[in-house]
């Protein structure tokens, strides 16, 4: 974006910055000779005369030769056009020094005035053509940015929807009170997956209330196995936020949680948002031993903590700080981010 920005103010700029060199080219000799007795002696036509040949090489370079990729193919082209612009000027120069001889003397001199305006615009040109160049490998970045995150977001986790589901029917079969609002709670989060999961950013509030449903769907699908403790405190919901960061983190701990034997284990999750920067804790019951346990279907499902952590690079460059501790007891994941 930073070098976007400065190639846009750069062709913005050029054409002033074309106009006060040849502003400065064509009154120079004026401004140099001010103080002196007469003048300049040379009349205002006579460097018109030598600004419009300087200006012929000069952008015959620039908008023709510059350009092209294998330049010493064009090399005898260009001496061929010093060449004649040299002779032309020089030819038309005469009708303003009558009875000078002195061609090839002009001849040289002139030369060099034009290899010192071709050295100037190829600056120009090439300053130019490197931020050019630099917004290209930008653009095509973020651009390749943007597929794989497509396709790191695209990984729902089937397996959590086929559990839930199962769920949501068992309590119909029983007449459960809470079976429509299970319901409405799971399409709400398949709708936000498919539709707000997709934009590149989400209000804050929507990515949480997204991660809470998932959480009450969770609850009611193992009952008293698991006890979450969820709490919030931002300074501003309207925050922004790329969609479905944290589920992944939850998952997993919902994930390991369930597989270990007894009741009431316990998740923390803490989200906090003070002054654009937001710190998310989530820490569950974790024992290595009960990995073996993890259903294979649910193991290589979801999004993935791997795959969030690429999506954290990807989105949150040198913005972003991921620490993960495991330990025989508890899994804990401790995240940063410069929103």
């Amino acid at each position: 974006m930073e070098n976007r920005n400065i190639y846009q103010k750069f062709v913005k700029a050029e054409p002033y910055f074309h106009v006060l060199l040849w502003c400065m080219v064509l009154f120079y000799p004026y401004i140099k000779y001010l103080k002196r007795d007469g003048g300049y002696m040379m009349s205002f036509t006579h460097e018109l005369n030598s600004l419009l040949f300087k200006m012929t090489i000069s952008y015959f370079l620039y908008l023709w030769f510059f350009p092209k990729k294998n330049k010493k193919k064009y090399l005898l082209i260009v001496i061929l056009a010093y060449f004649i612009n040299a002779c032309c000027y020089e030819y038309f120069d005469r009708f303003f020094h009558e009875g000078d001889t002195h061609f090839w003397k002009h001849f040289a001199a002139n030369s060099l005035t034009y290899v010192s305006f071709g050295v100037v615009f190829f600056t120009i040109y090439s300053l130019k053509n490197v931020y050019r160049k630099q917004v290209e490998i930008d653009r095509l970045t973020q651009e390749k940015q943007q597929a794989e995150i497509k396709v790191l977001k695209a990984k729902v986790n089937p397996h959590f929807l086929f559990n839930t589901l199962n769920t949501i029917y068992a309590n119909a079969l029983r007449k459960d009170d809470k079976t429509p609002d299970l319901i409405l709670k799971l399409s709400d989060g398949f709708r936000y997956v498919l539709h707000e999961g997709q934009k590149e950013y989400v209000m804050l509030n929507q990515e949480l209330q997204h991660l809470k449903d998932y959480i009450i769907l969770q609850q009611e699908r193992l009952s008293n196995k698991i006890v979450v403790n969820f709490s919030q405190d931002i300074d501003n919901e309207k925050q922004q936020i790329s969609p479905l960061l944290l589920i992944a983190f939850v998952e997993n701990a919902f994930k390991y949680s369930s597989i270990i034997k007894g009741k009431n284990h316990v998740i923390e999750i803490r989200v906090l948002v003070k002054k654009n920067t937001l710190f998310f804790l989530c820490e569950n019951s974790f024992k290595e031993s009960a990995k073996q346990n993890i259903d294979k279907e649910w193991k290589e499902s979801g999004i993935g903590i791997k795959n969030t952590k690429k999506r954290l690079e990807l989105l949150y460059p040198e913005r972003h700080q991921l620490e993960i501790e495991k330990d025989k007891d508890r899994f804990k994941v401790k995240l940063e981010i410069q929103l």
